[in-house]
């Protein structure tokens, strides 16, 4: 089995769409393995987001992150688990993603997106670690 991150946004569980996500995620087939309602602190969404240090955006993903809780997931699934996460998303434009999509059928605004899911083994492995350490 394979596992990876997901996280419902602050906006997602400000607009009352956490439990879609879960539910979403689970008629796919997905077993959830841990989740937890939490403030992002800047300490863990600078570790999170690392990869986009230095960049322009960078300080507004962080505030975004944690300006209220975030429901933070593991889920469970066939190889390639990360792979099925994404393509349920969407593409992270919600203007460009498909309908049936997570961000497709529910997202607004692009810096808004409603929804992290790990975009490789190698992420999932790291960001469970941070979110997670006692599953890693």
């Amino acid at each position: 089995m394979d596992r990876t991150l997901v996280i419902a946004k602050p906006d997602a569980v400000e607009r009352g769409l956490a439990g879609e996500i879960v539910s979403r995620l689970e008629r796919k087939g997905l077993r959830l393995v841990a989740a937890e309602l939490r403030v992002i602190d800047a300490e863990t969404a600078g570790r999170h987001y690392e990869e986009h240090q230095g960049k322009a955006f960078y300080d507004d993903l962080v505030s975004f992150i944690g300006r209220s809780p975030a429901l933070v997931l593991v889920v469970e699934g066939p190889e390639d688990t990360f792979k099925v996460v994404r393509t349920m998303m969407g593409t992270t434009n919600p203007a460009e993603a498909a309908p049936g999509t997570i961000r497709g059928d529910f997202g607004i605004e692009l810096t808004e997106n409603l929804v992290h899911g790990s975009d490789s083994r190698e992420s999932a492995a790291r960001e469970i670690a941070i979110f997670f350490p006692h599953l890693a």
